[in-house]
């Protein structure tokens, strides 16, 4: 299986980092194939509504930017995951603008291989999740109808076997 995990924390070794190392390590094991793109450290535009992508683009956005990198995975990519630390509430903005500019490549519809979705958050507070919460259901689970994954915060009891057992039965 082809996983592609959007790391939307600025901190290399935080708690998300090692959410995302457990499954990474966990689904390596298991023969999937595994990329991490730490989106904080890459060159990602906010979307400009600017509808090119629906018209004249055809599926592709005008910007030019890092965000071509995800575009590419995301054509052959099976999983889904993204992984955050709770800010205001939510997911950090420099996710936050990957997901608004999935608008090009996922709307209307994902591409076929794209098939699970799941979230991994990570938060100084255990009431603080239901924001994602709301996104990840309504954005990937309705709208997309993607399969559920897993949705896995740091206030989760045992949130490394969790995340080892999900890498382990994709």
């Amino acid at each position: 299986m082809k996983v592609l995990v959007l790391n939307g924390s600025p901190r290399p070794t935080g708690t998300t980092a090692a959410m995302i190392s457990t499954f990474r390590e966990s689904a390596a094991n298991k023969g999937h194939d595994v990329t991490v793109i730490d989106v904080c450290r890459k060159n990602i535009n906010g979307c400009l509504a600017c509808e090119f992508c629906h018209n004249k683009g055809e599926g592709r956005c005008a910007q030019k930017d890092d965000m071509e990198e995800i575009y590419r995975h995301l054509k052959d990519t099976n999983l889904l995951i993204l992984a955050s630390p709770i800010y205001y509430h939510g997911i950090s903005g420099q996710l936050k603008c990957v997901i608004d500019r999935f608008y090009a490549a996922l709307y209307p519809k994902a591409p076929e291989s794209l098939q699970k979705v799941a979230m991994f958050l990570a938060s100084g507070d255990p009431d603080m999740y239901e924001a994602a919460r709301f996104s990840f259901e309504g954005d990937f689970l309705g709208y997309l109808r993607l399969e559920d994954a897993g949705f896995i915060t740091n206030h989760d009891e045992n949130w490394h076997e969790a995340i080892r057992q999900m890498a382990e039965t994709l």
